[in-house]
């Protein structure tokens, strides 16, 4: 062990023990319940228990957030086929729409035009 000399205030000298820092020496503290007592816990209970609840509160936001984020991405998703079944819908009622009101204005015309019944084909060529 090292001994360190002091002088104290009469001017004579008095040996003081040096313990040397082991590096292992806090976690055998903290092991053997040294590091942190139960007089700290009785004297900062309020304290470790707001820093407790905080925890959870925080845990429990985080949970949160990331459940409503998957729920964004599934409905942002669901918009998307919504919106491209939205626009094949209207194509086809706009097509419709058009061939319908095209077939009145030949009628009212009297032009005697019918839409034909066969697709059109192609004849092959000799």
């Amino acid at each position: 062990m090292a001994v360190r000399r002091i002088t104290n205030n009469n001017g004579g000298e008095a040996a003081e023990p040096q313990h040397p820092h082991r590096r292992g020496a806090w976690i055998a503290r903290l092991i053997h319940g040294q590091l942190i007592s139960s007089d700290f816990f009785s004297r900062n209970w309020l304290a470790i228990f707001a820093a407790c609840i905080l925890m959870l509160l925080y845990i429990t936001n985080k949970y949160n957030c990331q459940t409503k984020m998957e729920e964004i991405r599934r409905l942002n998703k669901e918009l998307e086929i919504v919106k491209t079944e939205r626009i094949r819908v209207r194509s086809i009622y706009m097509s419709r729409i058009r061939e319908s009101s095209m077939q009145e204005l030949i009628d009212s015309l009297h032009l005697n035009l019918h839409v034909q019944e066969q697709p059109p084909y192609r004849l092959p060529s000799r």
